[in-house]
């Protein structure tokens, strides 16, 4: 993607009105792949109706003749973080005359309100639904209840939906028992789990069975609580409930990750006695104990005896390894991992490249960066935010502004599109070193182009930059620029590049428009 001319920038009108979402007339058949232009209008569309006020419905009137199933499923998909103006999009379509959106899009919409943690529109929309039967209301709905509120920190409010399955008449099972238990634990609100299992079992007469155990085992595995996982294991002796390989697996787990290893190893030895065959998650643990230790040693001597026994450890535990092996210097042992693992049929994913692409930005390495992510492009799992972030911190760090021009303008090719993160890498690095103010606008003008809200520290640094140079007619241009912005958000932040600021709350690193809270981490590496 070509940079615009710094020129465009200063000759911008200030009487330029927003542009209208382009249409073009494709015939999507409901059974069809939409195109993925107009999923992209949609979603663009949503993005810059976030605001309750705006006028979403009327915008959206031009796609009604284009409706179909997986139009509206994959528009919601993309639109996973937009809980409010997702759910308005779903009313819409549905009141669109003829048009009947699938039993998924009902699911993706609840699963996004979950997220977006809109719980009162949540219940209101379920509410709805069971009133006018607009879909069938099964416990898969109630899955998705359980994980949001315990993703959002809220146990007690997935208790009390588990509770309430009975009002949308469906009569809770073990399974979904096991379902709310997974999500608690998951999200290491093992305590309210384990009180849920001991009412459940005297309250409502539910028969644990052998997974339910094991989820609980597992949920004190990881909060490293080895105590309570024997516990619950002993009660699972206690009650002749059969103890299979995967109960014994999440106690192996327990043990280890609570730094008791030579007990972990003694309930392996017993698990053979007992006619239990370890399978390959029986000894990925202890090679996560290991590299947890710093003990790489001992994790090729499991590594080692897992190949006598024709075992392949899974694409996580060669991760682990390999990002061992690089923080403790090694990258060429990290390289014959990687080697290794494609060799057994253990494909690696964007994870695994990443951990080596950390060694070398960190160290500098240019050319090894580069030739990794060469490597990357003849596999199926492509450079992605983390990637570019890192590779163009380094090379602006290190002043190779023409191989960070290079690399942005290769991520169209990999069907990369920049968000807010890597554009925020390109602008504060820019403004960091000497004579490159005015390619650091260019980037901040690409962004407010592309409809991208940028963080109010962005703003700030540029602007408090520009005006440090004199060049307030810079700052009057790019301001006049986000208030034209077909993006709500771009235009309220213009006040705060004009110096001034928002009553609402302020766009920052850490906001909850994030792409993820693996991107905040990422941009704090960035910047700290």
């Amino acid at each position: 993607m070509a940079i615009r001319t710094f020129s465009s920038l200063v000759r911008a009108t200030l009487h330029q009105t927003p542009k209208a979402p382009t249409f073009r007339f494709i015939s999507t058949l409901p059974h069809d792949p939409p195109p993925p232009e107009l999923v992209n209008e949609i979603s663009r569309v949503l993005s810059d109706h976030r605001n309750p006020k705006d006028d979403l419905e009327h915008t959206l009137t031009v796609y009604s003749p284009r409706l179909s199933s997986n139009l509206i499923e994959q528009v919601l998909k993309r639109c996973k973080n937009l809980g409010f103006p997702a759910h308005r999009f779903f009313l819409w379509a549905r009141r669109v005359p003829g048009f009947e959106p699938s039993s998924e899009s009902y699911h993706i919409l609840v699963e996004i309100l979950g997220s977006s943690k809109q719980f009162a529109l949540l219940w209101d929309f379920l509410i709805e639904a069971r009133e006018y039967n607009y879909f069938e209301i099964s416990p898969k709905v109630f899955w998705i209840v359980f994980r949001a509120y315990s993703r959002a920190n809220l146990p007690s409010e997935a208790i009390r939906a588990f509770n309430r399955m009975v009002e949308f008449g469906i009569k809770p099972c073990v399974d979904d028992l096991d379902q709310l238990l997974h999500s608690l634990c998951d999200r290491k609100h093992v305590e309210h789990a384990q009180e849920v299992f001991d009412k459940a079992k005297h309250g409502f007469g539910f028969e644990p069975s052998a997974k339910t155990y094991s989820i609980l085992v597992r949920g004190w595995a990881r909060v490293r609580d080895a105590s309570g996982a024997r516990k619950v294991f002993d009660e699972m002796l206690e009650r002749n409930c059969e103890v299979d390989l995967l109960a014994y697996n999440a106690l192996l787990d327990a043990l280890c990750k609570s730094g008791d290893v030579d007990g972990a190893y003694k309930m392996f030895q017993e698990m053979g006695k007992l006619g239990l065959e370890p399978d390959a998650y029986s000894y990925a643990v202890f090679i996560h104990a290991y590299c947890d230790a710093d003990d790489v040693h001992s994790a090729y001597k499991v590594l080692d005896r897992m190949k006598r026994y024709e075992l392949v450890p899974n694409v996580y535990t060669y991760n682990h390894i390999i990002k061992t092996l690089c923080n403790k210097e090694k990258v060429d042992d990290a390289y014959l991992m990687l080697d290794e693992m494609i060799q057994r049929g253990a494909d690696p994913d964007t994870w695994t490249y990443n951990s080596i692409m950390a060694y070398h930005c960190d160290h500098c390495e240019v050319n090894r960066a580069t030739n990794l992510i060469s490597r990357m492009d003849r596999t199926k799992y492509l450079p992605d935010r983390h990637t570019y972030n890192m590779v163009l911190k380094l090379l602006i760090r290190i002043g190779r502004f023409d191989r960070a021009t290079e690399m942005w303008e290769g991520m169209s090719e990999r069907k990369f599109y920049p968000a807010v993160a890597t554009y925020t890498v390109m602008i504060h690095g820019l403004v960091r070193k000497k004579g490159k103010l005015e390619e650091a606008c260019r980037y901040f003008e690409m962004m407010i182009d592309d409809g991208i809200p940028p963080y109010s520290t962005t703003v700030e640094m540029l602007r408090n930059r520009l005006v440090g140079w004199g060049q307030m007619d810079v700052v009057d241009v790019l301001a006049g620029k986000m208030e034209r912005s077909s993006s709500c958000k771009v235009r309220e932040m213009a006040v705060e590049m004009r110096g001034k600021r928002r009553r609402m709350g302020r766009r920052s690193e850490g906001s909850e428009d994030d792409d993820s809270d693996l991107e905040r981490v990422n941009l704090r590496e960035t910047y700290e």
